[in-house]
């Protein structure tokens, strides 16, 4: 009986093991339309990523939300925005800006932080990630 029971315990060891090692890769997508929010975003990507080491994590923005990925961009306390952006993409965040934006606000690309990439639209971009690439939507 003692060995049947060491048995047992050293398959629920190992199917839960296995189990770990099957779950699917966490992909979530940060929705920002308002840089007033982007403090909070951030710190929660922060903690997310500490939960989630291995999250895949897309930040999309546009409208006001796109403020924060500008050269100069400060916090409410008057930090620079940069750093934090440059750390989490250090560590795999990606941050998109809508074209639409930059467009209809006359915001010449050049104006962007370097880690931030174009889309054509953001809303577009948060849908076709959920849609196509099952992504999970969270709106700090």
């Amino acid at each position: 009986m003692k060995l049947f029971r060491m048995f047992a315990a050293v398959l629920l060891v190992l199917f839960a093991g296995a189990a770990i090692a099957a779950a699917p890769q966490q992909k979530v997508v940060y929705h920002i339309n308002d840089s007033e929010n982007a403090s909070a975003a951030l710190n929660n990507i922060r903690n997310h990523l500490a939960a989630a080491p291995q999250a895949k994590i897309v930040v999309v923005t546009h409208g006001k939300g796109i403020d924060f990925l500008l050269e100069g961009a400060k916090n409410p306390t008057g930090n620079p925005y940069d750093v934090p952006v440059q750390e989490l993409a250090d560590r795999g965040v990606e941050f998109r800006v809508c074209k639409n934006t930059l467009d209809g606000r006359k915001i010449d690309k050049s104006k962007l932080l370097p880690e931030a990439r174009i889309v054509p639209s953001g809303v577009a971009e948060v849908a076709r990630l959920q849609a196509e690439e099952g992504y999970v939507y969270l709106k700090p």
